[in-house]
């Protein structure tokens, strides 16, 4: 059975193209650049996603 491509999404406030989107795939989150849809992807396990949301979330993370 071959892979369902990745299908990506952006934060609905997300009020133009310069966003990061994500997408969900066999237990990997994958993130990239929106203005680049065939650029680099970053892939992450489910468990350092949900770490990494929750400090983003609690505003402990700076830009």
């Amino acid at each position: 059975m071959a892979d369902q491509p990745a299908r990506w999404r952006r934060s609905s406030r997300c009020e133009s193209h310069t966003c990061v989107e994500v997408a969900f795939t066999s237990g990997r989150v994958l993130a990239r650049d929106s203005k680049v849809d065939d650029g680099p992807v970053l892939e992450f396990g489910a468990g350092p996603w949900q770490a990494f949301c929750a400090e983003l979330k609690a505003g402990r993370l700076r830009g």
